[in-house]
């Protein structure tokens, strides 16, 4: 005899909230432009760096100055570290993220895997958090920095000059409009956006070696503010690269765009050639980086005053620009601002499509948002308001900025690291697990030096984590009456052969605490106080192990019981809500539902958390709830509340 296909005995689903149409003209624009989560096509990985890189290439655009801000002289030697960190710490990092989500779930999704149930949800929102703080911050931070761009060209300052704050505003607001219209065609833009872009920098990088190696004093100039004992100097290196920490960015994205990876895997096989191509991507990005970073370093401290590079000063947010205008002239240095305003303002459109992304993956699933959070323009405008609200804040400072991005990318850095330690030692792998533990250790400590010494990062993520918990707090306390069931399946073909004689006004619905109720009592009592004549189906639900999910797949297990039937519902998250969806299925002819008369409030928290409660009560709310926005014509069940 085959196998059954359970396919085959899935019960059909319900309308829910997210089914209804809406009824205006706003409301209708506000749910199209299409869903998160499209089927994009592949490309190799050596096209898709170059949407990785608008990110992490881009941060050359303000990464010299913020260096040059930070720690002055010794900026080459603490980039050095940087460097060390990236090619030794986060690049092995994320090699290993990317083998353990090849669909681009990236390191958060890791953690919830590994740390289930509520602890697992409250650390997921907290790193949302972060990652908001980081994906916010680059959107307003590289639009600060392409306004800063704009403002000091020669030939756009007499028209932009000390509008800094309107000009990045104003990029925000058409980063919205592009969103708002529909993003496509994102790798060949980033294409031509970053090639030319680093190309450019190659050119303003040898410019300024040339120039050095013509007037080798300002080699010796540089040299001469160091520290001339090389234990200082090193430990003055060591001490300063978290604050450089803003060239880490650009890993996260890197696993964030797998999907789009093409492995040349064959389909339904394990994707180990989108594994190798990403691996391959983030390796090319981490070197091309680094050489540029240690090669800018040491050119701007060389090349650029103190007075320049400086708060206010020509070359503040803009190093290599100003070594452009300097030394190549207005012509060449317009083009290079050209070029930096470009990759800034798509690294924007990179960090919004990520948060477009990163969003709808979690809180709607998790019950903590609303269900328009699930289409991309309400998003993208409330994303536009907080983007407009950070920026008045910070008034378009691109240094003040530095501090809460560094917080948000190291946030992230931190739980690849801690998500991949985890996966080695649960795995056996006691080798690489002690050794991303040390690395863990390092990005720890550069978290928390990083939180010392700019603590308006952490108050920032500090805000975007209470946002993410009260909003997601309240969501989910606003839908804890929805049915809560993404499907249910019929536990076997006896069940299935069963199933038809219950639907349609053809049994009395009468839930049960356990399995081990005195089921003949019962029905006496029942017959004694509520005249029922016919059939009874006495339901039992069962609850899953992890209840912090909002809503699951059940499955339907039924027996025949002398004239009545036994259905057994288990993997629920929530009795009520289980209860109401079963009786929905079904259509009884009444329900009849306990009451445990406790304490109102324990019994609130008891079923937000575990899915318990008063359950009579909220089995009557939850199916008002639904009736009032779902058109029926037949009578509805009776609904019947016992006392114990």
């Amino acid at each position: 005899m085959p196998t059954p296909n359970p396919m085959s005995r899935t019960l059909p689903p319900l309308a829910s909230a997210q089914t209804e149409q809406p009824k205006t003209w706003l409301g209708r624009w506000l749910h199209g432009g299409g869903a998160h989560g499209a089927h994009h096509p592949t490309w190799p990985w050596w096209k898709v760096i170059w949407l990785t890189g608008v990110d992490y290439f881009s941060s050359l655009g303000y990464q010299p100055g913020i260096a040059l801000v930070a720690v002055g002289a010794i900026a080459p030697a603490a980039t050095f570290f940087l460097v060390l960190v990236t090619l030794f710490g986060a690049l092995p990092i994320y090699s290993e993220v990317a083998k353990r989500s090849s669909a681009g779930q990236g390191s958060i999704a890791m953690l919830e895997r590994l740390l289930p149930g509520w602890t697992g949800k409250a650390l997921v929102l907290a790193l949302i958090g972060f990652a908001a703080t980081d994906f916010v911050i680059t959107m307003t931070l590289s639009a600060a920095d392409a306004a800063e761009h704009a403002i000091h060209n020669p030939f756009l300052e007499p028209y932009l000059g000390g509008a800094q704050v309107g000009v990045t505003i104003a990029l925000l607001v058409l980063l919205a409009l592009v969103f708002l219209r529909g993003f496509s065609e994102a790798i060949g833009i980033a294409t031509a956006i970053a090639v030319p872009y680093l190309l450019l920098n190659v050119v303003v990088l040898l410019r300024g070696g040339w120039e050095i190696a013509q007037h080798p004093e300002l080699l010796s100039g540089w040299r001469a503010e160091l520290p001339t004992d090389w234990t200082a100097l090193v430990l003055a290196a060591g001490l300063g690269f978290p604050k450089l920490a803003l060239g880490l960015s650009g890993f996260e994205t890197g696993v964030s765009v797998m999907p789009l990876v093409d492995g040349k895997d064959a389909p339904g096989a394990p994707p180990v050639g989108r594994i190798a191509g990403t691996k391959n991507l983030l390796l090319g990005a981490a070197l091309i980086m680094s050489v540029l970073l240690l090669s800018s370093s040491l050119v701007a401290a060389c090349l650029i005053p103190e007075s320049a590079y400086g708060e206010g000063g020509a070359a503040s947010g803009r190093a290599l620009a100003w070594l452009a205008h300097r030394y190549l002239g207005d012509g060449f240095g317009s083009v290079y601002d050209l070029a930096t305003i470009l990759i800034l303002w798509f690294a924007g459109a990179s960090a919004s499509a990520a948060l477009l992304s990163l969003i709808p993956r979690y809180l709607p699933r998790f019950g903590m948002a609303p269900h328009w959070v699930s289409h991309p323009r309400p998003l993208v405008l409330l994303i536009l308001a907080i983007n407009v609200v950070v920026t008045l804040a910070f008034n378009a400072n691109v240094e003040a900025q530095g501090g809460a991005y560094a917080t948000g990318v190291l946030a992230l850095i931190l739980s690849g690291a801690v998500a991949v330690t985890l996966s080695n030692r649960a795995e056996g792998n006691t080798g690489r697990a002690a050794f991303f533990g040390v690395v863990s250790l390092v990005f720890a400590y550069t978290f928390i030096d990083n939180i010392i010494e700019r603590r308006d990062g952490i108050i920032i993520s500090s805000i975007f984590i209470g946002a993410v918990l009260i909003v997601g707090g309240l969501s989910r306390y606003l839908r804890a009456t929805e049915l809560r069931v993404q499907k249910m399946v019929l536990a076997d073909e006896e069940s299935a052969a069963h199933w038809p004689a219950l639907k349609g006004k053809k049994v009395h619905f009468v839930a049960m605490r356990s399995d081990g109720e005195d089921i003949n009592r019962k029905r006496r009592e029942l017959k004694k106080h509520y005249n029922v004549h016919g059939h009874l189906a006495w339901v039992h639900v069962e609850l899953a192990d992890d209840r912090s999910h909002f809503d699951t797949v059940c499955e339907v297990r039924v027996r025949k019981l002398g004239a009545d039937y036994q259905i057994t519902i288990t993997n629920a998250v929530a009795i009520a809500n289980t209860l109401a969806y079963m009786s929905e299925q079904l259509d009884p002819i009444s329900l009849f539902l306990g009451l445990t008369r406790g304490n109102p409030v324990a019994q609130a928290l008891r079923y937000l958390l575990w899915g318990e409660g008063e359950t009579g009560i909220l089995v009557y709310q939850i199916l008002v709830r639904y009736w009032g926005w779902t058109p029926e014509d037949d009578l509805r069940p009776r609904i019947f509340l016992m006392s114990d």
